[in-house]
């Protein structure tokens, strides 16, 4: 430890001696418009680099010496480099390195993760391989970890369950940071009331991690009052929430002090609502966070990562560097990363250059002062990763018959309870229709949309398998099946009859996780997910974009899907910590009532 403080001290002693006149700079970016996010200001200067470190914005010229690499920016925005504040890699399907891949041409130069889905799955031996990858990329990427899997122990059977015994040694881990989204209020008062244990458990991790002076995040939604403030006290009193849907909730988080992690992803997108507490409340924006929480790889590669989340907030009438801040300045603050988040002099030298502000078109991006993109590509050499086998195979579960996902009626008609998708939202509706029944079987009603969805456990620890009913999937023919199902990621399927839902399962059963689109009993597309049944390392970041492109064609043209991103937001219906109907291996969940109900309506 004491030579990387020795290593840094000479390295802030070189810059120090530029300044002094002793030596020059390494680079300098000329007349640029510079975004100074913390003054809220644009105006033109220079931005001189040494090493990885910014030495001086303002006038460089007399730091540029016969070895100084200058760089002409005139009419360019020079912004700190972006950071995505509450992100989970698995949901990409995308190793670390193959995200950032994407990520970094469109100016994202720091991620805070949280590998909350590996850890359901495989515990900490995921979260460690996860960790170590981090050593193969150039950005800055740091891990928030699970303080408790899975999130509704009663609810929903997990891989490896976590709790505070295992967190002091995950938090003295290389790369990690603190504990990510403490979830146990988010259905506070029946988590209170009917497994008090978690909270002791919870609270446990939390002051250990809080001695350490690290973060813990939160995930609050729909939580006023007297269940916030016990939220925020189970975070030890400082905390961010990301599950914000609506403005009154966006207003109320902000006056208690939280820090309002305003997502938009590739299928949840709450930013414009919470927004709306700034741009129509004139509420203070300090505590305003953009964050993706879950990215497909084809969004990343062809609408940009935070460069896009910005704009959207632009155009929601938001000032351009206020947005900025958002995204740079105000997650630095909130998690103590001192050396990023502005353009200042000993900060790293991580730079967006922007060309249209308005637009967030961003032509480069430099990391600790080095080029790394141009015009949306990734210029330096970026090796491919592998992960070891002990995190892979994690699907133990033996193939499956049409019976098992059989529902029994003695009835002619049957009320069912069926869940509502709410598409771009991980919350869901209620909804009660009467289908007709055949042979003594209740069957999906394909002519009115309700299908049947079933979440079958598969670490071998019991061999589950909860069944119910959806609605807003549009689709006429065939199953969709995958090993990604929040949190605790068993095998989820939704199909329009059982042929086709088993056939799908057990594709993903035989290929160790991954997705699959049935049709007349048959595989016609599926996509391999290896390491813990939710991420390739098999395939680079343009290769899995493109493979998810296909699927999801084949889902929308083949099954007639008519939802966007059909297996991510088939992912969330299996979320039993989200509001308000879910289903888990254990069954349909009430997840404001913490219980398990029928699929059959009393």
């Amino acid at each position: 430890m004491y030579t990387e403080y020795l290593k840094k001290s000479l390295e802030y002693r070189k810059m120090i001696d530029v300044l002094m006149g002793k030596d020059f700079a390494d680079l300098v970016l000329l007349n640029g418009n510079v975004i100074n996010v913390i003054s809220k200001e644009i105006y033109k200067a220079d931005i001189a680099i040494k090493g990885k470190y910014i030495l001086l914005v303002g006038d460089c010229r007399n730091l540029i010496g016969p070895n100084t690499v200058k760089v002409d920016v005139s009419g360019k925005y020079l912004s700190p480099g972006f950071v995505d504040s509450h992100m989970h890699f698995e949901s990409s399907m995308l190793t670390i390195t193959e995200f950032s891949r994407l990520s970094i041409p469109s100016g994202t130069t720091t991620l805070i993760a949280d590998p909350h889905e590996i850890g359901n799955a495989l515990g900490p031996l995921g979260i460690k391989a996860m960790a170590d990858e981090i050593d193969n990329v150039p950005n800055k990427v740091y891990l928030v970890v699970p303080a408790l899997t899975p999130d509704s122990p009663s609810l929903e059977t997990a891989g490896y369950d976590i709790n505070s015994k295992d967190m002091e040694d995950l938090l003295n881990y290389k790369h990690i940071i603190g504990i990510g989204e403490l979830q146990g209020f988010s259905n506070a008062r029946h988590v209170y009331d009917n497994t008090p244990e978690i909270i002791d458990d919870l609270l446990a991790s939390t002051m250990y991690a809080k001695s350490n002076n690290m973060i813990v995040d939160g995930n609050a939604p729909e939580l006023f009052g007297n269940e916030l403030a016990a939220h925020i006290l189970a975070t030890g009193g400082k905390c961010s929430c990301h599950e914000t849907t609506t403005k009154e909730e966006a207003i109320e988080k902000l006056r208690q002090g939280v820090y309002l992690f305003m997502r938009e992803g590739s299928t949840q997108k709450n930013m414009s609502e919470c927004i709306k507490a700034v741009t129509e409340n004139n509420m203070d924006s300090r505590r305003c966070i953009l964050a993706t929480d879950d990215m497909l790889a084809n969004d990343l590669e062809t609408l940009g990562h935070m460069n896009e989340i910005i704009r959207r907030t632009i155009r929601e009438g938001v000032d351009p560097v206020e947005a900025i801040q958002m995204a740079t300045i105000n997650p630095a603050t909130y998690f103590g990363l001192s050396e990023i988040g502005c353009l200042a002099p000993g900060k790293y030298a991580d730079i967006a250059v922007i060309d249209d502000l308005s637009n967030m078109i961003v032509s480069a991006c430099f990391i600790n002062g080095e080029l790394v993109a141009v015009n949306g590509e990734l210029i330096i050499n970026l090796p491919s990763y592998a992960y070891p086998d002990n995190v892979k195979n994690s699907v133990k579960r033996a193939h499956i018959s049409e019976r098992d996902l059989e529902i029994h009626s003695v009835n002619n008609k049957e009320k069912v309870r069926c869940i509502k998708l709410i598409p771009d939202q991980n919350l869901t509706g209620k909804y009660e229709p009467v289908i007709n029944t055949k042979n003594g079987l209740i069957l999906p009603d394909v002519n009115n949309d309700v299908l049947e969805i079933a979440c079958i456990e598969r670490y071998g620890r019991n061999n589950n398998i909860g069944k119910a009913f959806v609605n807003g999937f549009g689709i006429k023919d065939g199953a969709l099946a995958e090993s990604v199902a929040h949190d605790t990621h068993n095998l989820l399927v939704v199909g329009t009859n059982l042929k086709d839902m088993v056939s799908a399962v057990n594709a993903v059963i035989d290929m160790g996780g991954g997705l699959a689109v049935s049709k007349n009993g048959r595989v016609i597309s599926q996509l391999r997910l290896p390491v813990g049944g939710l991420i390739t390392d098999e395939l680079n970041g343009h290769e899995v974009s493109e493979k998810i492109k296909e699927i999801e064609m084949i889902a929308r043209e083949q099954l007639h899907c008519t939802v966007h991103s059909p297996f991510m937001h088939l992912s969330f219906l299996a979320l039993s910590t989200s509001p308000a109907w879910k289903i888990t291996d254990r069954g349909l969940i009430d997840v404001n009532n913490f219980k398990v109900l029928s699929p059959i309506a009393e």
